[in-house]
């Protein structure tokens, strides 16, 4: 059955859903008008909406990712707020979290203020700069928090992701400064002494090809002092892209105490695991499978969907990191370390979540737009399929399968693990406050 809107392409403000199930469950029209879902249920009639056919597909709230390099400005050759935010929405996203390494770094109230604008004149999805903790992200003294936070981009969150916050002083003074206007610090978990010239997961694989291991223990180290840093000044921490399974213990020895801790772990973390540095589809030392933190163990991986299941981790970021050709397609200890995902997430966390049972889809509306937007503290993401709620929402198809090809991708960038592989599910339509972004799967 055809699929999309019915009389006319003219967009008109109203939008009858037909037949979605909403979170999964049983069917259900929705009438979404002047931006807010305006009915559900029988109730969700109009003579004059534009109808969208959405029988078997899943309706999900806008997902919100709280991890994304949109490398504007600076390296407007890898990605742009313009593309990147087209990408997040082909993914089913209407809100990103875009990260301060960029150059110059967003470390001040003009640079976030410069992406915030930047996302709102795209308008794909909302653009959330997350602002530095330190100036420069050098590590030395802390950057313009407050000035952020009252700047017109409202920065809630701060991080200097890419690089960690290893000075302990320095952590505990910017948790302190964050509580005054309740902002959150996203930590980038990586002991820097311990991963000096690091390229991949330390382990059984990392000895066959003779590149220098990056050990479970400099995530597990940063996360396990940073939480007792945040209990201590009674503050607010965020764990970016966790990795190993000790890192999981931890959190779950953290969350027993109550303390104020969330975290995040990366799709790829969810499904690929260093093996595939030794055997990749065309051989070993392959710079796709290279990211920071690195592809841990199976084991790790197994850890880290239990721990995201019983909420031990508490939402999937994408930690989308597009490179141009040239810092991919080089040798491995030239090639710069990252993934793109934002197009593909959804599908992966159906195959490595869904379809093995961890999650259903209420769940992953919890994983992927309710805590999320929470953490973030984005109001009007992350909200009830109900009347009077604002209208950002997702309709995915999961009985169908594709093959990745990067070739059609919204990215600017083509570093993808999952080129040539089949992923279960599409995103066939986002709205972002009841503007369609995404019909049929194509950008509007």
């Amino acid at each position: 059955m055809s699929r999309g809107v019915k009389g006319g392409t003219e967009v008109s403000g109203e939008y009858l859903i037909k037949g979605a199930r909403l979170l999964g469950g049983e069917p259900a029209d929705l009438l979404v008008r002047d931006g807010v879902i305006a009915a559900v249920g029988p109730d969700a009639a109009s003579a004059t909406a534009q109808v969208v056919d959405a029988d078997g597909l899943i309706a999900l709230p806008g997902l919100v990712d709280l991890h994304t390099h949109l490398r504007e400005p600076g390296r407007e050759d890898a990605e742009t707020v313009e593309s990147g935010t087209a990408a997040a929405a082909l993914g089913g996203f209407t809100a990103v979290h875009a990260m301060a390494n960029t150059s110059p770094v967003a470390d001040t109230a003009g640079v976030v203020e410069q992406v915030w604008r930047l996302g709102r004149e795209a308008g794909h999805c909302d653009v959330q700069p997350v602002g530095a903790v330190t100036a420069g992200l050098q590590g030395e003294r802390l950057a313009e928090l407050g000035a952020m936070a009252d700047s017109a981009a409202r920065v809630r969150v701060f991080s200097d992701d890419g690089k960690c916050v290893s000075d302990a002083v320095l952590m505990r003074r910017a948790l302190e400064y964050v509580k005054a206007f309740d902002g959150v610090i996203a930590q980038h978990a990586q002991e820097p002494r311990l991963t000096e010239g690091a390229q991949m997961n330390e382990g059984e694989v990392s000895g066959r090809l003779g590149l220098v291991g990056w050990p479970a223990v400099a995530e597990e180290a940063i996360i396990a002092r940073d939480c007792l840093l945040a209990a201590h000044v009674g503050s607010r921490l965020h764990v970016c892209h966790v990795s190993t399974a000790g890192s999981v213990e931890i959190l779950r020895w953290a969350k027993s105490k109550g303390w104020n801790v969330t975290a995040e772990v990366t799709p790829h973390h969810l499904l690929l695991t260093d093996e595939l540095v030794e055997h990749s589809p065309v051989g070993a030392y392959n710079p796709i499978y290279k990211v920071n933190p690195p592809l841990r163990t199976r084991e790790d991986v197994e850890a880290l969907r239990e721990a995201l299941a019983d909420g031990t981790i508490d939402c999937v970021a994408t930690d989308h990191a597009p490179h141009p050709v040239e810092d991919k397609e080089t040798e491995w200890d030239a090639a710069a370390m990252g993934m793109i995902g934002l197009e593909t997430a959804l599908s992966v966390v159906q195959r490595a979540m869904v379809d093995t049972g961890l999650l259903d889809w209420a769940a992953v509306a919890d994983r992927m737009s309710f805590r999320p937007a929470r953490i973030g503290r984005l109001d009007g993401h992350g909200r009830p399929l109900r009347p009077g709620e604002p209208a950002n929402l997702t309709l995915y198809d999961p009985s169908v399968s594709r093959l990745v090809e990067p070739s059609g991708f919204a990215s600017r960038s083509r570093n993808t693990p999952y080129i040539g592989m089949a992923l279960p599910g599409r995103v066939v339509a986002t709205f972002l406050r009841g503007r369609p972004t995404v019909l049929e799967g194509k950008l509007q």
